[in-house]
């Protein structure tokens, strides 16, 4: 897996190469954690992120740490996969996973 940051002012994009499991899940989590305090926006670009199991879940729908409870997170580039997850998991759970704050442009889940 290769992952690169790129911060711009509160914005910060960490866009990866590689599938999301629990073996990437700790790397892609220290990642996260490391950025500055006044980073208030996190992008995880998975436009070359193919596959995807519950670990991805578990990365992009963690409680934030309180010290980070201001940071907003979205994702784009969204492969087939990684969004049939995702949209399974939100009408399984729609409480626990809601896209529309994880995808601002997704139309809510009925």
């Amino acid at each position: 897996m290769n992952i690169t940051t790129t911060i711009d002012g509160t914005t910060a994009r960490i866009a990866l190469r590689g599938d999301i499991d629990f073996t990437t899940l700790p790397p892609l989590r220290s990642t996260a954690d490391a950025l500055p305090a006044y980073v208030t926006d996190l992008l995880w670009d998975l436009s070359h992120t193919p596959f995807m199991d519950v670990a991805g879940l578990h990365l992009l729908f963690a409680p934030a740490p309180p010290n980070r409870s201001n940071r907003r997170t979205t994702v784009t580039g969204l492969r087939p996969q990684p969004l049939r997850l995702l949209l399974l998991a939100a009408d399984t759970n729609p409480a626990t996973f809601d896209l529309t704050r994880l995808l601002p442009d997704a139309p809510p889940v009925r």
